[in-house]
């Protein structure tokens, strides 16, 4: 009996054990500011209430029958950590943090006393300060163009990564570097190197949370445009598939400070141009909802129109930019195609082909004048022979056949040492 009296007792003691479990409170708090830790209890009286920081005390209070109060907290925790106190006769020992930072992760223990039992809950928490900006840009500092991404005073340091739309068959190489300040808050640069023979690559980069509760999204296009004075010129916008309902900003700079141009509200569906660019460009707001924000410049001059066009698509945690150069050429200047030619390539294959073709046919030519030309001069070697043999043969009759003399009659003279008559 007693075995199963022990065995009973611990069941039973494993059962309420486990009834008065209560499962973890997981909280992220905002840097630098104002933090809840959740503890409810069953009120009974006399409660004293300790919170503890991996066992380490954080703040303490306690009330007497009298209607006393009090309370201590650690150094670390001076001045930004308390309780409500009229909440605690109700059962609720919230903690409240104030001006929280890295040093303030960790797992809390919010242990309650009172006439009635006692009571504990945990609260993991964890500090975050989240991505507030985002910014890509192409830089020459280093020598070679390069794209640069960079956010600064994130906690914990965040994730980057790169692509490239369209995607290219090209390792992307970047250099990442993160930097914590005497607060712990993280600067974070990224630079990756301008692949070559891609002009109007859309890069992208993508800064991810450690967390994963935030992402964001930069992605950037230069190109550059000619065009010439007097004829109506569009400068090309399209926004990523990434992006939904984006709103869009059109500024312009040429040597100046940007001067802003338009802007469209996605929640609108309007646009607006200040007063100097009205009546020189001209936005289809129809197509912005489709991810077409392309300007056209009406009637463009060569001083004033020439220069950096911006637009920028926006949603929250989401930018895309297109830099676009364009220059303004005066009526019969060289208008340069910024794309580069390969026309000579394709002429000098020409070129070679036909010398190539040149050659075969003059080879073919005299390969079949000389097969005409032998036959006729073995034949005039031939002949030449045959005469001369036939010269040689004649030359030896005359000389053995005796001298004739025909007279004025048709009679042949006589032999020699015949008379004469």
């Amino acid at each position: 009996m007693s075995a199963i009296h022990t065995w009973a007792c611990f069941l039973l003691w494993i059962s309420s054990a486990t009834q008065d479990k209560t499962p973890d409170a997981h909280v992220t708090c905002v840097f630098s500011e104002e933090c809840v830790l959740p503890c409810s209890f069953q009120p009974g009286g006399e409660e004293e209430v300790q919170w503890f920081r991996q066992d380490v005390m954080v703040y303490s209070f306690q009330r007497d029958d009298d209607g006393s109060e009090e309370k201590s907290e650690h150094e670390h925790y001076s001045g930004r950590a308390s309780l409500l106190p009229h909440l605690v006769s109700h059962g609720n020992a919230t903690l409240v943090l104030r001006g929280c930072g890295p040093k303030d992760r960790g797992r809390y223990r919010c242990h309650v006393r009172t006439s009635a039992g006692v009571h504990e809950a945990h609260v993991v928490v964890k500090v975050e300060a989240p991505v507030r900006a985002l910014t890509l840009e192409l830089s020459r500092l280093s020598g070679y163009e390069e794209m640069k991404c960079t956010t600064r005073d994130v906690y914990p340091a965040p994730h980057v990564a790169w692509a490239t739309d369209p995607p290219t068959f090209e390792v992307l190489r970047p250099i990442t570097r993160k930097l914590a300040d005497k607060h712990g808050l993280y600067t974070v640069e990224s630079r990756l190197r301008r692949l070559k023979g891609h002009p109007e690559l859309i890069y992208i980069c993508k800064v991810s949370s450690s967390y994963g509760a935030q992402a964001w999204t930069a992605s950037l296009r230069e190109r550059e445009i000619r065009g010439i004075e007097g004829r109506d010129l569009t400068v090309p916008c399209h926004t990523p598939p990434y992006l939904q309902d984006p709103s869009l900003s059109w500024t312009f700079a040429n040597g100046k400070d940007p001067a802003h141009i338009l802007t469209y509200d996605s929640q609108s569906g309007q646009g607006s141009a200040s007063e100097p660019w009205q009546g020189h460009v001209e936005l289809d707001t129809f197509r912005v909802a489709f991810g077409d924000g392309s300007l056209r410049l009406v009637d463009p001059e060569e001083d004033e129109h020439s220069g950096i066009y911006t637009c920028v698509f926006s949603s929250p945690y989401n930018t895309h930019t297109e830099h676009s150069d364009v220059i303004i050429s005066a009526v019969g200047e060289r208008v340069h195609s910024p794309e580069p030619s390969y026309w000579w390539i394709i002429a000098l294959v020409i070129a070679v082909l036909v010398v190539a073709l040149v050659g075969m046919l003059a080879y073919l030519y005299l390969k079949v004048k000389g097969s005409h030309l032998k036959p006729r001069k073995v034949s005039e070697e031939a002949t030449e022979l045959q005469l001369v043999k036939d010269g040689t043969a004649d030359s030896n009759l005359s000389d053995s056949s005796p001298l004739t003399v025909e007279d004025n009659n048709g009679q042949t003279g006589c032999q020699p040492g015949s008379p004469l008559t």
